[in-house]
């Protein structure tokens, strides 16, 4: 099912869908297994200087999970190149795998993404996204982690 704008409001508002599994670590726990910016990124919901991470301009086949909790969350064939400055993908690999949540942080209204599985910032998904959905998920490269296939 290809998720769209309305889809992503619609569980943002209504309620994200269940996932398989949750995983729960205290802060002190996760700060012990996370590198500083990977934590700041991921627990304090910081965001990267954009052009900041080489993900950007990697397209190379593969998985990208979750930096935390290892949770698959995108498909490298649901990459695309937006010049927004951080990693851009149109769809996630499960809609299970995302929660979607209101952010009227910072005077704006967009809805933050996190891993479903473990909580984690991920960054925000737009509705300017460049592909069939129109969908643009903005990650966080520090909050994902390239798995080959």
């Amino acid at each position: 099912m290809m998720l769209k704008w309305k889809d992503v409001l619609k569980l943002a508002k209504e309620g994200n869908h269940e996932p398989n599994y949750k995983v729960r670590k205290s802060p002190d726990e996760w700060r012990q297994i996370l590198d500083e910016d990977v934590f700041n990124v991921t627990r304090l919901s910081a965001t990267e200087r954009p052009f900041s991470s080489a993900m950007c301009e990697a397209f190379t086949p593969g998985l990208y999970a979750c930096a935390c909790c290892e949770q698959e969350l995108f498909n490298s064939a649901q990459k695309f190149e937006s010049a927004s400055g951080w990693p851009s993908f149109d769809q996630p690999l499960d809609p299970r795998a995302i929660a979607y949540i209101e952010d009227g942080s910072h005077g704006m209204q967009r809805i933050e993404v996190k891993c479903n599985v473990c909580d984690a910032h991920l960054g925000h998904v737009f509705p300017d996204g460049k592909t069939e959905s129109g969908l643009r998920y903005c990650v966080n490269g520090k909050a994902i982690r390239f798995v080959a296939v």
